[in-house]
């Protein structure tokens, strides 16, 4: 297993999804081998996480060299590119086999021009035919590959990511501490999350709406500032950028509910997230979502506002009738890292 390299060059993106992915895989890939066999896989990673696994002499750190010259790829049997937007992959000539994690085809689904949908899917593709074995984290992103690219008879695989535990609820003294109920979403504050049509929840007077993430567009979130000024909410929007895990999980274990209106998810990490506290979820029927939140989810089927307004309404009333709040834990541990990196590694093993 030695022979093993997972591409962490991501890391570098701290407070993203892509950092705890490969973050929570790597861990529990070299938990599960320690047990077993004693092995571990080694890990690629940018200067500033090259103590995170704690395996000196299994970390690689990055090197500005390495753009022109890679010499750890020498005795590499698994190359584990877990992006579809990476950019670093053994040569053709090596005998390093690839595996490709594709998360996501959002271009297609974000409103993207024609010119920027087909530049992803065509460096997308680049990386599958120089990819040996594909894991989708879903099935509606496989779907997605199988249907816009050739595979060319290579073996797609879906796994689940698995739940990033994130830590014991706690504000501190420059926490933003809400004085109501409120509802708790997080993400890249993005036009991709959508997060603007949460807006019209606030008409119920006597709630707020908290945002937690990195700014990602500035024009987005100035205008999502406008709209709530318009509808005379913009006391009750708070857009706090990005958090502490101890924050966020407070803020999910004590909202009203956790909202989710994004247009185009692979996985929903958020999602799962939130599911570890059992509080009411409600999402946008869109991509991968349904997937996830299966049966203990409510779904926003449009974005008009009296239509989500009723949704929410009628989610929250189901929800204190029915104890949903157990079924949504339950369902939560269903996504365990423990059993992904099983997954991976009997993945790993078919390519060496």
């Amino acid at each position: 297993m030695h022979k093993i390299i997972l591409d962490c060059d991501l890391m570098k993106f701290r407070n993203s999804g892509l950092y705890y992915y490969c973050l929570n895989l790597g861990l529990h890939v070299n938990r599960a081998l320690s047990k077993h066999c004693g092995a571990a896989i080694r890990f690629y990673v940018p200067r500033q996480e090259a103590h995170t696994f704690k395996l000196p002499g299994h970390t690689i750190v990055r090197r500005k060299y390495h753009r022109y010259m890679k010499p750890f790829l020498r005795n590499c049997s698994v190359w584990h590119a877990p992006f579809q937007s990476g950019r670093i992959l053994p040569p053709p000539n090596s005998r390093a086999k690839v595996l490709l994690t594709i998360h996501d085809l959002n271009a297609l689904h974000e409103g993207k021009s024609i010119e920027e949908q087909k530049k992803s899917l065509t460096h997308t593709q680049e990386l599958i035919n120089r990819s040996h074995a594909i894991v989708c984290i879903s099935e509606f992103t496989k779907a997605d590959v199988l249907k816009h690219c050739d595979i060319g008879g290579k073996p797609v695989y879906v796994v689940h990511n698995g739940t990033h535990a994130v830590g014991q609820p706690a504000l501190d003294a420059n926490s933003y501490r809400p004085s109501m109920p409120f509802l708790f979403t997080m993400g890249y504050v993005n036009r991709k999350k959508n997060f603007h049509v949460l807006l019209s929840l606030l008409e119920q007077p006597s709630i707020e709406l908290i945002i937690a993430g990195k700014m990602d567009e500035p024009d987005y979130i100035e205008m999502m500032k406008k709209q709530a000024f318009a509808l005379g909410v913009s006391d009750r929007l708070h857009i706090l950028g990005p958090v502490s895990e101890n924050e966020k999980a407070w803020y999910l274990k004590n909202c009203k509910a956790f909202v989710l209106p994004s247009l185009a998810e692979g996985f929903g990490a958020p999602v799962v997230e939130a599911m570890q506290f059992g509080r009411p979820i409600f999402l946008s029927d869109r991509t991968s979502l349904p997937e996830i939140g299966g049966d203990v989810a409510f779904y926003f089927r449009s974005f008009e506002p009296a239509h989500m307004q009723s949704v929410l309404a009628e989610g929250l009333a189901v929800y204190g009738r029915n104890g949903l709040a157990g079924k949504i834990v339950e369902r939560g541990r269903s996504f365990d890292w423990e059993r992904k990196a099983q997954e991976y590694i009997t993945i790993y093993e078919s390519l060496l």
